[in-house]
């Protein structure tokens, strides 16, 4: 009988590490789990990141960790790369040290946001705020360091766990009779569940380099908005605005599609739409 391999899982208490946590009886027969958060597992101590790999003894580490602040990282540059690159560096060597396959989640904020083509992996990266340029700093740090490492790049990242879009949009839609949401910033929303699927699809097959994951299709945040409300039975009246009504501290990429013909090409897996997943989330939300 095989021994079950162990996957170390970091960042357990976000939306990716909770999704896991729930889902985790469909790969039991496979690996065992040790799920670690803040502050059994401070990014920031060397000797915390360590000791987890001493004591855990992982095959596989899921880096779900990050620092996802996006605005105030414009004020918190320090933090924001204290986690998204240095943490990462001392995980990747961690990693290689311990013969460990390390699959890091990254962002399509490491794109310039300019298209109109979707991005593909091989496309130069340019991040136009300090949240994208400390992922690709951490993007970089996982390469250098660990040669066995998958990285994965998504997008509008929701779940019915902690803070996001959809989350909040189904709390305004019932508090407020209209909301006004910009329009012209394009991308793909990406369930969690969904993201997970594509994770370990890319464990079965041991993908080596960076891949580009979200849902399928397109949408502007104002479209999203909308069928949230649709899909869920708010009666919220929708306002499209442009980016410039909504200022905020952090630029954000007017356009964020993702090629992700290699992900598929690589682990066969097929990538469901965003609404359909929308509508699948939100029966349990």
């Amino acid at each position: 009988m095989n021994k079950k391999k162990v996957i170390l899982v970091s960042g357990a208490s976000g939306q990716l590490g909770k999704t896991l946590v729930e889902h985790q009886e469909q790969y039991q027969d496979l690996y065992d789990f040790v799920f670690l958060s803040r502050p059994e597992f401070d990014l920031g101590d060397s000797q915390h990141i360590e000791e987890a790999f001493t004591n855990s003894k992982p095959d596989i580490f899921l880096n779900f960790a990050a620092y996802t602040q996006v605005d105030k990282a414009e004020e918190e540059q320090q933090e924001a790369f204290l986690i998204n690159e240095n943490a990462c560096s001392l995980i990747a060597r961690q990693c290689a040290k311990h013969d460990c396959y390390l699959i890091h989640v990254s962002t399509d904020y490491v794109y310039n946001g300019v298209g109109p083509n979707a991005f593909k992996e091989s496309d130069a990266c340019d991040p136009i705020n300090v949240y994208g340029q400390s992922k690709l700093a951490g993007e970089k740090a996982i390469l250098e360091h660990c040669s066995s490492s998958a990285i994965i790049r998504t997008s509008w990242l929701y779940s019915r766990h902690r803070n996001n879009f959809v989350k909040s949009m189904i709390r305004l839609g019932q508090e407020r009779d209209v909301l006004n949401i910009v329009n012209d910033q394009i991308g793909s929303p990406t369930w969690t569940e969904d993201l997970i699927h594509a994770i370990f699809a890319l464990i079965e097959k041991r993908c080596f380099g960076i891949y580009n994951y979200s849902n399928e299709g397109s949408c502007t945040w104002y479209e999203f908005a909308k069928s949230i409300m649709i899909f869920n039975h708010i009666d919220c009246a929708v306002n499209p605005i442009p980016s410039s009504e909504f200022p905020t501290a952090a630029k954000r990429p007017s356009f964020s599609l993702m090629d992700k013909t290699k992900i598929i090409q690589h682990t066969g897996i097929s990538i469901p739409d965003w609404r359909a997943s929308l509508k699948k989330a939100l029966q349990g939300f």
